[in-house]
């Protein structure tokens, strides 16, 4: 059996190390425009910041493993064209410009995703930058080391902790994004005004409810951006305003949702025979709206890749969905959400949102320390079904909401959840969970 793999970052890893242990007589060919594979894009900001002192070490895979496992790795290459009707692949070595046409039985996508750049007048003026790729982050390194005013564009979780990590360096920092709030796709305004104040706190600008109009330059370099509501130094911009999925490749040749994300079945089929796909590329099933959605994220990644590998010959292993759990540091706040926040389930579902928050100490206040949380629970009032929650502490507590997002994945209610046996130790936590506590609130 011969399997072609297009793109090798977190799915399409994930896909080729599993194929090769479920099928080790396959012949698996991987076809990488990079010279490297598994990028942890999320590690960029902490090698900013110094946390990482080595970027190189934000892999967890190499092309020289891989091969290893006898897999043929294609690096440097580009593939130009898919003929699904006879099964070839046509690709380009990027280096030497020679041409390979090459037939498959399988053929896996993990096509991945990439920034959105909008055409903004000014963009090709030197030190505006994209964050996504290894390249990407030797750049900002580099880029960053002299730079005075830095301006990041797009307050979502990379943006977020790249302004975060900017202003740990000592530069003067700006966090523009069109949204009123910061990281407004995962939480509610309770907890993003609280990670604003620790910006605005440490004197980052946050210029929110602005829209990038042009950026201005002086010899070549950008000096300035230009929004709609004013204009902001710069001496270096980060772009972060979110990603598109990366395939032009097969536009056309599968069914895909309007901003080209693959559509497959729960098995990772696509709409073609023998084609599947994984990862940034695709849609996922969401199970807190019951719909399908694009939530890039390196979780759903490898689950998915596996899963190809899994479904590869027969279909063995149906894919579960997700909840779009995520989690973030920023300063000593941590903070994670999974599911519906409030704003997003009444923008776009039709159910009738309810949602409770509760503060309280993580554990008992005979301890010598505890810390203050703030946790909170969305859910549907007319089926008691749970959509989401959000949490904030000092406290690492986000393991929280991994344990909502299994909720939300067994469809329970608020009344199973405020009943739901977990454990009690003083060191940790009261004797009611803080899930018990804001379910039990939800009953009132």
């Amino acid at each position: 059996m011969k399997i072609a793999v297009i793109g090798c970052t977190h799915a399409g890893t994930a896909a080729v190390v599993n194929a090769k242990q479920l099928y080790p007589d396959s012949e698996i060919t991987v076809y990488e425009r990079n010279d490297n594979i598994s990028f942890l894009s999320c590690g960029i900001a902490l090698s900013v910041s110094n946390v990482v002192n080595e970027p190189e070490k934000l892999f967890y895979n190499s092309p020289e493993n891989l091969n290893n496992l006898g897999i043929n790795m294609r690096m440097n290459y580009d593939v130009t064209d898919i003929d699904m009707d006879e099964k070839i692949i046509t690709a380009t070595n990027l280096k030497t410009a020679d041409i390979v046409k090459e037939k498959y039985d399988k053929l896996i996508l993990t096509l991945g995703s990439w920034p959105i750049v909008p055409n903004f007048e000014g963009r090709n003026l030197k030190n505006i930058l994209l964050c996504k790729n290894y390249s990407h982050a030797k750049t900002i390194i580099e880029k960053s080391a002299d730079a005075k005013n830095v301006t990041v564009v797009g307050a979502g979780y990379i943006g977020v902790e790249l302004a975060e990590a900017f202003e740990m360096k000592g530069k003067n920092v700006t966090l523009v994004d069109a949204e009123d709030r910061i990281m407004s796709k995962y939480l509610d305004k309770e907890f993003t005004e609280i990670a604003e104040n620790e910006f605005k706190n440490r004197g980052v600008k946050l210029a929110l409810g602005e829209k990038v109009q042009r950026f201005e330059g002086e010899n070549g370099i950008v000096s300035k951006v230009v929004t709609d509501k004013g204009s902001h130094e710069a001496d270096l911009v980060v772009l972060c305003i979110g990603f598109i999925p990366s395939t032009s490749l097969v536009k056309g040749k599968l069914d895909t949702l309007p901003n080209g994300a693959i559509i497959i079945d729960e098995y990772m089929r696509t709409s073609v025979k023998d084609v599947f796909a994984a990862g940034d590329c695709c849609v996922v099933e969401y199970n807190p709206a019951r719909d399908k959605r694009y939530i890039p994220l390196a979780t759903n990644a490898v689950r998915m890749g596996t899963l190809v590998a899994k479904n590869l010959v027969n279909p063995t292993l149906k894919y579960m969905g997700t909840q779009g759990t995520s989690g973030i540091k920023i300063y000593d706040k941590c903070i994670a959400s999974t599911g519906l926040t409030e704003e997003v389930a009444k923008k776009t579902t039709s159910m009738e949102i309810d949602s409770v928050m509760v503060s309280e100490n993580h554990r008992p206040e005979f301890m010598p320390t505890y810390k203050e949380a703030i946790i909170k629970l969305v859910y549907d009032k007319a089926t008691r079904r749970i959509l989401g929650g959000q949490i904030i502490s000092d406290e690492d507590l986000t393991q929280h909401m991994n344990t909502l997002s299994v909720v939300i994945q067994n469809n329970m209610t608020i009344e199973e959840l405020a009943m739901t046996d977990f454990f009690f130790q003083p060191h940790f936590n009261k004797p009611w969970s803080l899930l018990n506590t804001v379910a039990l609130k939800a009953l009132k």
